[in-house]
């Protein structure tokens, strides 16, 4: 039986209330075209504007307005629904009283959320590879340490659609985290993510190919695609690949939705065929 993947694509602003609305409406319609799995961007609730700790949130924090929307969504639709990444000022996997628990030096964790069709978290994964890089567009420096903890946790999680490996934007450029998922059973592979117009036309479909095909997934990207700011300018072209690397569909720039079906025997069939797994010697 196959299923329906949804990436969503968005220009977010610095409005977070805004930005939520919009993808309110991205969710809604990606569920009427019978999505099941639907991925929001990176930085999807606040993208330009003030230091990501303002809008920082615990994990799990009632009233949180982020986590209560991605929650509210995935329940309203009863949809897996994975929320790009939010801005939490909590580790993963610890306790209030546990003296690590908060990020104390102003910075916050770029946390993808996955919620099931009940509402529920299933998943946290932190970004681990942070983006401090210079490219030639007219930000020129870009600098995540400076306001994200890098995570270190690869994370791998079973919902309704399928065995789910969570990834974020710069991650792609680091196959050995894709190996990892791959060698926890991942069947699809989430990529939101943000990467600059300049970067993005260079390589955005060749590595997200590159990916599917060495670790014969399903690949979802959901991108911010377009301009947010005087200097800011991302470049979408969020895609669904399949595991022997053809775009099943892909967007442009500007809001909208790429809706595929995800095939659960052509997966078996590929690994079957052609069995990676069993052939790995470096690892």
């Amino acid at each position: 039986m196959t299923r329906k993947l949804a990436a969503i694509q968005m220009v977010s602003g610095p409005d977070v209330d805004e930005n939520l609305a919009n993808a309110a409406e991205l969710i809604a319609e990606a569920a009427s075209r019978g999505a099941e799995l639907v991925l929001l961007p990176e930085v999807f609730a606040a993208l330009e504007g003030e230091p990501m700790r303002s809008h920082g949130e615990r994990q799990g924090a009632p009233g949180s307005p982020i986590q209560t929307f991605l929650s509210a969504e995935a329940r309203r639709h009863g949809i897996v629904l994975v929320g790009g990444t939010a801005p939490l000022l909590s580790r993963p996997g610890r306790s209030v009283s546990d003296p690590d628990y908060l990020i104390e030096d102003g910075r916050v964790r770029a946390a993808s959320l996955v919620y099931d069709s009940g509402g529920e978290l299933l998943a946290r994964y932190d970004k681990i590879h942070l983006f401090d890089v210079m490219v030639e567009d007219r930000q020129a420096q870009y600098s995540e340490s400076l306001s994200y903890e890098a995570g270190s946790e690869v994370i791998c999680v079973d919902c309704a659609v399928g065995r789910l490996g969570l990834s974020v934007c710069y991650d792609l450029r680091f196959p050995e985290l894709y190996r990892r998922l791959f060698s926890q059973g991942a069947e699809i592979i989430t990529v939101p993510a943000a990467f600059t117009a300049v970067t993005g036309a260079a390589h955005w479909e060749s590595l997200l190919r590159a990916r599917a095909i060495e670790n014969q997934c399903y690949l979802i990207a959901a991108a911010q695609g377009g301009r947010h700011g005087p200097t800011r300018e991302t470049w979408g072209h969020s895609m669904i690949i399949d595991p022997w690397g053809e775009i099943l569909t892909r967007l442009d720039k500007g809001p909208d939705i790429a809706v595929a079906e995800m095939d659960p025997e052509l997966l078996r069939d590929i690994r079957g065929r052609m069995p990676v797994a069993n052939h790995v010697r470096l690892s």
